[in-house]
């Protein structure tokens, strides 16, 4: 008969028995390479905070290692290096990363499709323009994980600008489609690195940039190397958003997506009220630029040349003319809707 005793004493020895032949797996830790289109001291307030809490809450199940503007690729190749895998996620606008989709030129500064921050987030989620770039990336392997706004747009020059005159001839480093609009205005657009930007106004390489606004001017250093300020913009908010390569998003499991999510939304939120904030704030005590100024009813120029423009990129495609109704429709509720959602 098999007495309790050695019951106990062979159960023991057959446990570890399947212990020792059959080990446990460790589980490896998720690693992720993200490049951001921000330079490291812009990058300390777009980005870096939401990686941080991204890092310390996955713990040991994943890390996201973060490079800054240009560090493993040129911004103009991040769609690519993202699409092949060589860079895991990247945080650019479409514009800058040269993606090859037909919202591409809504991406960045495309000019007065906003007049503040918050269009940006309501036209994504509300409005149905998260849809149309869900669909638009997916075709071409790479997820769009969530879209929010920057700072506005405005001129940052070695010489004031108070008329439209002003800016014929000036070579100003700006986004591409803002680039292609503005130089009917006698605009001539340059491409540069983005840490290239501050040796180039000094040499004189540049006479301005419109790629930010005044909070950007200041963290960056660009205040220090431009006398002025126009407070005329050529859009309410920076359309940016973040993105991975699809096949990497989709091997992590459901949690893990979920996190990236919240951390981005965090980090949208985060630039929500530390550009609104800088902006007025930097204006008013601000003390490195002169804030100058192109009359309303000459900028009125401006802003109706935006409107045909609307029109030419709508005529490109069936895509870009729904993005393009969506944008008009969504104005036009924002100026029927009035105070304080628009003025005048």
């Amino acid at each position: 008969m098999t007495t309790r005793r050695k019951f106990l004493t062979t159960a023991g020895v057959g446990a570890v028995g399947a212990s020792l032949a059959a080990p446990a797996i460790a589980q490896s830790k998720i690693k992720w390479r993200m490049q951001t289109y921000a330079g490291a001291a812009l990058a300390e307030h777009v980005i870096t905070p939401a990686i941080n809490s991204f890092n310390k809450i996955a713990g040991d199940e994943m890390e996201i290692e973060l490079f800054f503007a240009d560090q493993l690729v040129p911004t103009g190749e991040l769609f690519r290096a993202m699409q092949k895998g060589t860079i895991d996620a990247v945080q650019s606008d479409d514009d800058s990363m040269a993606s090859p989709t037909e919202v591409t030129v809504f991406g960045g500064y495309f000019p007065f499709a906003s007049r503040y921050s918050l269009d940006v987030p309501v036209l994504f989620n509300q409005y149905g323009l998260n849809e149309i770039w869900d669909e638009e990336y997916s075709k071409v392997g790479v997820k769009h994980i969530s879209a929010g706004a920057w700072d506005p747009c405005h001129f940052a020059t070695k010489d004031p600008i108070t008329s439209l005159e002003d800016l014929k001839g000036k070579r100003v480093f700006t986004f591409p489609t803002a680039g292609r609009f503005l130089s009917q205005f006698g605009v001539i657009p340059v491409t540069l690195p983005w840490e290239d930007i501050e040796v180039a106004m000094q040499t004189g390489e540049l006479d301005g940039i419109a790629w930010s606004g005044i909070t950007e001017d200041y963290t960056v250093g660009w205040a220090d190397v431009t006398n002025y300020f126009l407070t005329n913009n050529i859009s309410g908010a920076w359309a940016g958003s973040f993105f991975a390569n699809m096949d990497r998003y989709n091997e992590l499991p459901e949690h893990l997506r979920e996190l990236l999510k919240v951390c981005m939304d965090q980090s949208h939120y985060y630039r929500q009220w530390w550009y609104w904030g800088g902006e007025a704030s930097l204006r008013v005590n601000g003390p490195k630029m002169e804030l100058t100024s192109i009359p309303d009813e000459e900028w009125k120029t401006v802003e109706d040349a935006a409107v045909k423009f609307w029109d030419e990129i709508a005529a490109e495609s069936e895509t870009k003319a729904k993005v393009v109704n969506i944008i008009k429709q969504y104005n036009a509720d924002m100026v029927k809707a009035g105070r304080p959602y628009r003025y005048g």
